[in-house]
């Protein structure tokens, strides 16, 4: 069997680990995983003897796992000799990692990765794992990783995660609305919509759901807005130039500057507020519905749109 340089996975180390770390199979998948998950997060680790980056992660893994003394385990599974699960997982390159916890995936990554940040993945599930509520904890920590992902422009690891919620829960709202956030933030405006038409009916009037249809909207009727530079020319010619102004808005938000654009639409409220049969208004309220009505912008946005028309 293939062991990784300078790795004591041999028999007897793995007893004196208190099978912390061990090598798995298609067959004793249930039991090493998924049942040993209800307890505490195990690790999945798919890899093969002939995979270069494989044998780079294996030792670093798998001293992680060790120095979190029992909060973690890991189980490796070598592809070659057992693609059942790595098939059924849709691993299409080696390594890959999954993390599961009360049996069900809730984590992972491809490739080799530096371990700092395989300290900084083991980490979290050993907090996660000790968590309060466990489960529920755990799945609300992996829609926060997933949003966080996604605000800051990483759509594929935000679209992973929401993708391996959505494969244990199908009718979880929060992945889902957060799948058709990420088809938004890839422009992939169809495929959105055939999500939103395809949802489950327990979703069909779900406030997460409702919020990334009303993005949707918005960004199709963004992606029109003329260049950037040239709307802010024209505003800065003339400033009472409202459609300009509009665009220049519908602009910064197709670009992801959602605070530029909502100033330049309070701008319009604050010089003209019957503009285009209140447009800019209509336009913000449009804005609040796609961010959602907790978003941090949404409120902020919400206070300063009362204090002008109240004034």
């Amino acid at each position: 069997m293939f062991s990784f340089p300078n790795s004591k996975n041999g028999p007897a180390a793995a007893g004196a680990a208190s099978d912390l770390v061990k090598d798995g199979t298609d067959r004793t998948f249930m039991a090493d995983v998924i049942e040993a998950s209800r307890t505490v997060p195990v690790i999945v680790d798919f890899w093969a003897p002939w995979c270069g980056p494989c044998k780079q992660l294996g030792p670093i893994i798998e001293k992680a796992v060790r120095a979190a003394k029992g909060a973690v385990k890991l189980v490796k599974i070598d592809t070659d000799q057992h693609p059942m699960i790595a098939q059924q997982l849709r691993v299409q390159s080696i390594p890959a990692v999954y993390a599961f916890f009360q049996g069900r995936p809730v984590d992972g990554f491809v490739g080799a990765q530096p371990e700092s940040q395989i300290k900084a993945f083991i980490d979290r599930l050993v907090k996660l794992g000790g968590a309060a509520g466990g489960e529920g904890d755990l799945l609300e920590d992996a829609l926060a990783q997933a949003k966080e992902m996604l605000d800051a422009g990483d759509v594929a690891t935000a679209a992973d995660i929401y993708g391996q919620i959505l494969e244990a829960e199908p009718e979880n709202a929060a992945a889902y609305a957060g799948m058709v956030r990420c088809l938004i933030a890839a422009k992939e405006y169809a495929q959105a919509k055939r999500m939103i038409a395809d949802a489950p009916a327990s979703l069909a009037k779900d406030k997460d759901l409702a919020a990334a249809k009303s993005a949707l909207d918005v960004a199709e009727q963004a992606q029109n807005a003329g260049p950037i530079p040239e709307l802010m020319e024209a505003v800065a010619r003339d400033k009472d130039n409202h459609q300009a102004r509009f665009d220049l808005a519908m602009a910064l938000f197709a670009a992801g500057k959602r605070e530029a654009a909502v100033d330049e639409l309070l701008e319009i409220v604050r010089r003209d507020r019957a503009w285009n049969d209140e447009g800019a208004r209509k336009q913000l309220v449009k804005f609040f519905e796609a961010f959602g009505p907790t978003d941090p912008l949404t409120i902020q946005t919400r206070r300063k749109l009362s204090s002008i028309l109240f004034r």
